[in-house]
């Protein structure tokens, strides 16, 4: 009986969408990075800077990323004034593509090869939302899958625009 209490508990504490894990790096410089494309283009923070930035990063194996997948991709093609890209995480690059074709995405993927891009944001799982202002810092950390007020509210915060 303790043995299920014990893991009901964990379940639910691993497996709760959380906005609250902190990160060291809210409120730093948000680490730059040159990846690819999904289409084989150079894609650099540093360039997509001076405006709300929103990096996520996924995988097409992750289930909550296909949850959310169609809400990202809404509230990317409603807002004004944002840069946003998904660092794909852990996958393959076929099967990134299908994804990005399956849900429509409107915003770039790239691929973080060996895993030194979320090594560097210290990404724990996926999917992870960083939240970057105009002036490169980092506002805010999202860690699971979005309710679609949470994501607008945390995009506002940033001067995101719709």
């Amino acid at each position: 009986m303790l043995a299920a209490l014990v893991v009901t508990v964990l379940a639910v504490a691993l497996l709760r969408p959380s906005k609250g894990i902190e990160s060291p790096l809210v409120g730093k410089p948000a680490p730059d990075f040159t990846l690819v494309t999904l289409d084989g283009q150079a894609f650099r923070l540093r360039d997509h800077l001076g405006g709300p930035v929103i990096v996520n990063f996924w995988a097409s194996w992750c289930i909550p990323c296909r949850e959310e997948a169609p809400m990202l991709g809404e509230f990317a093609r409603d807002a004004r004034n944002l840069t946003m890209v998904g660092v794909v995480f852990q996958d393959q690059p076929d099967a990134a593509r299908a994804f990005v074709r399956e849900f429509a995405v409107p915003y770039p993927g790239v691929i973080d090869r060996q895993s030194r891009t979320a090594i560097d944001y210290g990404v724990g799982g996926i999917p992870e939302t960083f939240f970057i202002d105009a002036n490169g810092v980092i506002q805010e950390k999202h860690n699971g899958p979005f309710t679609r007020e949470a994501l607008w509210a945390s995009a506002r915060r940033i001067g995101v625009q719709f």
